[in-house]
């Protein structure tokens, strides 16, 4: 027990995600009316869908099963995951408490009832539609498949590729299609994953391609 826990130490950063959740916990108890309401035209034009309640359930074991492997499988991946995932968390924290945001998107009756529906009336009670500017629905979904696609070890495997990357886009096409998130809260997840991702990845592979560069004579 002694030498697992000294070898997988680095999980110990994930005691980081207590705190998000009595963080998050305040915002749901205390930002309940006074907010400024999300909202486009095109919120209007999507249709509800409770089958999307799948895929936008199947989010928590994405990013579970996805962190679960890479502090067992790639460290390195590991870090770069969990500073992707926590940076945006912590950033929509500060932008939620300084910006109280909410929407009014969701629907009062059901066309249909059956059990979807129950698993939508169940997640509207425990989740309430304030805080959603950006969809972190949308920023871990795309972080978890850029760690997936960036990783050697799952790199050359197509159906894990593939099959994160259809989940991914399932996974946002939910938070609309339930009214969970505004377009806006959509393309602001979007692009925050999108600035994020320069930091984390893109620089990081810059760095690393200049150490391993050949070097010509002058330069050395």
């Amino acid at each position: 027990m002694k030498e697992f826990l000294k070898r997988y130490k680095h999980a110990g950063y994930l005691v980081y995600l207590i705190g998000y959740l009595i963080a998050f916990q305040f915002l749901e108890k205390n930002v309940t009316t006074n907010f400024h309401e999300i909202h486009t035209w095109i919120d209007d034009k999507i249709p509800f869908c409770e089958y999307f309640i799948i895929p936008y359930l199947m989010w928590f074991a994405f990013v579970a099963v996805t962190i679960i492997y890479f502090v067992f499988q790639d460290k390195k991946g590991y870090y770069r995951l969990i500073t992707f995932l926590f940076t945006g968390m912590t950033l929509f924290l500060l932008i939620s408490y300084m910006y109280p945001n909410g929407h009014h998107l969701r629907p009062n009756e059901f066309a249909r009832d059956n059990i979807f529906v129950d698993m939508v009336r169940m997640l509207y009670k425990i989740d309430t539609d304030t805080n959603v500017l950006p969809s972190i629905h949308v920023y871990n979904s795309i972080g978890c498949y850029i760690a997936i696609s960036k990783s050697p070890k799952l790199r050359q495997k197509k159906g894990i590729q593939i099959g994160s990357f259809v989940l991914m886009v399932l996974i946002i096409l939910a938070t609309m299609f339930l009214k969970q998130h505004s377009v806006i809260d959509v393309v602001a997840g979007t692009v925050m994953a999108r600035m994020i991702y320069e930091i984390v990845y893109h620089y990081e592979d810059y760095l690393d391609y200049e150490k391993k560069r050949p070097r010509l004579v002058w330069q050395k």
